[in-house]
């Protein structure tokens, strides 16, 4: 009997690494909501998944997501949803492949947001942002020395704690040989994944994110891409947003609350107008897209409104895929033109692309302030020339040419809110910080 019992026991924990063996990247939590919240994963195989998971101050009190099927037609991904949360808890949870516990070497856990209108002040909360990860793999770079190095960033980033990351663009880098075919596709997002280093940050904080021309296809790539329908289907596989378009407009678009700030993802490859055509009504967003940007904007009772954009919107050096360039320079000036004359405040662009970051502000006597918190890059090559871009509106000193992530948090009662953003290196280490009091007179919610 006792011989039973010890066999038995040591079998458990090779069935755990047989159903370990079976995951290949993730698992992570998606978007975070008060009731709901959505973890994602990607096995190797087909196989059945599901996860446990239960209040961290309660753990007799179990729930289960649904159950999902992964298959090869969809990149054997999944989306667990667990719908039995309280809002402002935290909770952990454990992944089950074929109804097997798998057992991880790091932290698994996700939250909900808590109820704060109209009971107390917002919550203090800190997010991250970054952009331009690439991942090397031998066989598909480019000669020479590796693009992609640093890889510690991404444990950097999980010991931050954030509520939640947002991804800002290029989140993988398309090579050659991939944007034409599903396949192609597929591979680059799995290898990006599944990279080990960045697994423990996947699994315990909240990811949102947008693509830009290097996960939705070629360099500079825009509306006249043939694959972008297919590109499109391969960023939904790969991330957990709230949506992937919002009514009729197309693209990868959403938007969620926080506490007191609304986030408007917005999608500026889908719908752009090719940068070699002629000047003239040229659009990064489309008309449709831009429109319920503006309802938005003109709606929300957020203190503050952050618009996620892949480019770089206020520079106004002229380079790169910034606004300023190829045209693009008059819905730049409609959008600043509606946020002035809605009188809409504390409106904060976050932007990456350009492999280095920088912080702008648009200010003008008796007009809302505008602002640009540009965070680039993450593991790609830093481009070491852009302290001399000619940005008029950069704030002086915020020039980062190196591998950074950006921390930015909200914090302080009600009528007393500051917002403080920091710059961090690869491992961690304080490169800049600045502080900013919001723009007050805002409409609050009935």
């Amino acid at each position: 009997m006792k011989q039973g019992i010890l066999a038995l026991a040591m079998l458990f924990p090779l069935l755990a690494g047989a159903q370990t063996s079976l995951l290949n990247a993730g698992p992570m939590p998606g978007y975070s909501e008060m009731t709901e919240a959505a973890i994602w994963l990607q096995t190797k195989n087909e196989a059945t998944v599901f996860a446990r998971y239960w209040p961290v101050d309660q753990p007799e009190a179990v729930h289960l997501t649904n159950t999902v099927s992964t298959t090869r037609e969809g990149a054997f991904t999944a989306v667990l949803v667990a719908d039995t949360l309280e809002p402002g808890n935290r909770y952990q949870y454990k992944l089950y492949i074929n109804n097997k516990a798998v057992d991880l070497a790091y932290e698994t856990y996700f939250h909900t947001q808590t109820i704060w209108r109209w009971r107390t002040d917002p919550p203090d909360f800190s997010f991250l942002i970054g952009s331009c990860a690439y991942i090397n793999e031998t066989a598909y770079d480019r000669p020479g020395t590796p693009y992609g190095d640093s890889y510690q960033i991404f444990e950097s980033m999980r010991e931050k704690n954030p509520a939640f990351m947002i991804w800002l663009g290029d989140n993988t880098y398309l090579r050659q040989q991939e944007w034409n075919s599903r396949t192609g596709f597929i591979h680059r997002y799995t290898h990006t994944r599944s990279l080990p280093g960045m697994q423990a940050f996947l699994a315990s904080t909240h990811h949102y994110a947008i693509l830009d021309d290097h996960d939705y296809g070629p360099n500079n790539s825009d509306r006249s891409f043939w694959n972008k329908n297919q590109s499109l289907e391969t960023f939904e596989l790969f991330w957990a947003n709230p949506s992937y378009g919002v009514g009729d407009i197309e693209g990868a678009i959403t938007s969620f609350q926080y506490g007191d700030a609304d986030f408007f993802l917005l999608d500026n490859r889908t719908h752009r107008t090719p940068d070699k055509v002629p000047d003239g009504n040229k659009t990064q967003l489309g008309e449709a897209q831009l429109q319920w940007l503006f309802d938005n904007l003109a709606g929300s009772y957020a203190r503050f409104k952050f618009v996620v954009l892949g480019g770089q919107f206020l520079t106004d050096s002229g380079l790169y895929e910034s606004y300023t360039n190829f045209g693009f320079g008059e819905e730049r000036q409609r959008i600043i033109d509606f946020i002035r004359e809605q009188n809409i405040l504390n409106v904060i662009f976050l932007t990456g692309d350009v492999h280095f970051s920088e912080v702008s502000v648009l200010r003008e006597e008796g007009k809302p302030t505008i602002w640009d918190f540009t965070s680039s890059p993450l593991t790609s090559g830093p481009n070491t020339n852009g302290i001399n871009q000619n940005n008029t509106l950069r704030i002086p000193g915020s020039v980062i040419m190196e591998r950074n992530f950006t921390e930015i948090a909200l914090s302080g009662p009600s009528k007393e809110r500051r917002l403080t953003i920091r710059y961090f290196d690869s491992n961690g280490k304080l490169l800049w910080e600045y502080q900013l009091e919001p723009e007050k007179k805002e409409r609050t919610a009935e």
